[in-house]
């Protein structure tokens, strides 16, 4: 028998499912919209019907499936398998998703957070191969993150643990749509990083971004960093505060669990070389200097399918063979 662990990543528009052999070499992969709308028992049925076709696609059946992993955001009881609630998806209320997905499917699950289930794909098989102690953030409407530390997961008392977006950088600063003034994600991510840039243009800042919001009527973050290439002034601003306000969070997660690297993910990444060696550059500007780091800044390797292969390498944990 072919042994498959399936990796799901669910998220409040679109589910990722991935199949995978027994050394973690993907197999197949699709997507189908969440429709989160419809309900619990109608999202995990589609789920479960999602699996099942891409496996009959590929000569597969169910019954090759060995275990289940799936990533979904917070807040949830993981060791339980429930999700508590999620603001991707209003209609989730203490939904015992594991026990749910696991009877449909008739194979063992284990729930994870979907940040945590990228950052434990990216330690297994992308940037964070080779070391023991890793980082992780991932830069997109919000910003989520990852903790590994001596080869685990950090995961805290109840399994919410390692909420980096939301370490307070600047008390009493901008209003997080967590509630908190000063988060990090109130400043980098990609949500605010165009949000902080419209701002500016609106209080009549001088700059080509003027441009993009008449013509659109929105900025984003990628708008930012291409008119930061073009040499503008409000755009470089900008992506200094974005990078710096990364900076530092980095400099005290390195205080609190000194990682060996430190990776982002994300779509903001596509910026490139332009946004990475401003972070490197406030991390040595604000890191102390009574001893050389070694730690690595980089970006993530598996793109959009790191949560995925972390949710099945999860899935292979409770089921070693």
């Amino acid at each position: 028998m072919s042994k498959m662990f399936v990796g799901i990543d669910l998220g409040g528009t679109n589910i990722k499912i991935g199949c995978f052999n027994s050394r973690l070499k993907l197999i197949c992969k699709t997507s189908a919209a969440t429709e989160a709308n419809m309900g619990p028992e109608s999202v995990v049925d589609k789920i479960a019907k999602t699996v099942e076709k891409l496996l009959k696609d590929n000569g597969f059946f169910r019954k090759d499936i060995i275990a289940v992993g799936i990533g979904t955001p917070g807040p949830a009881k993981y060791k339980e398998g429930v999700i508590i609630a999620s603001p991707n998806l209003p209609l989730f209320k203490n939904v015992p998703i594991k026990k749910m997905l696991s009877k449909r499917l008739n194979a063992p699950a284990v729930l994870e957070n979907d940040a945590n289930a990228a950052c434990w794909g990216e330690y297994v098989l992308g940037a964070g191969r080779n070391v023991k102690d890793m980082i992780f953030f991932t830069l997109g409407t919000g910003i989520g993150g990852g903790i590994v530390c001596g080869g685990k997961l950090v995961r805290g008392s109840d399994g919410n643990g390692a909420e980096l977006g939301h370490i307070i950088i600047y008390p009493g600063g901008r209003l997080c749509g967590c509630g908190q003034k000063g988060c990090v994600e109130a400043y980098a991510s990609a949500t605010n990083t165009a949000k902080r840039a419209a701002e500016a243009v609106k209080a009549g800042t001088k700059s080509s971004l003027k441009n993009v919001l008449e013509r659109k009527d929105i900025i984003t973050s990628k708008d930012v960093y291409e008119h930061l290439a073009a040499g503008d002034k409000l755009a470089k601003q900008i992506t200094d505060e974005t990078a710096e306000a990364l900076a530092i969070v980095c400099v005290n997660m390195l205080h609190a669990t000194e990682p060996k690297r430190i990776v982002f993910a994300g779509g903001m990444i596509a910026a490139g070389d332009i946004l990475l060696d401003r972070i490197r550059y406030f991390f040595d500007r604000y890191i102390w200097p009574l001893k050389k780091e070694t730690v690595e800044i980089c970006f993530a390797t598996l793109g959009e399918d790191a949560g995925i292969i972390g949710a099945a390498a999860l899935a292979k944990q409770i089921k070693k063979i």
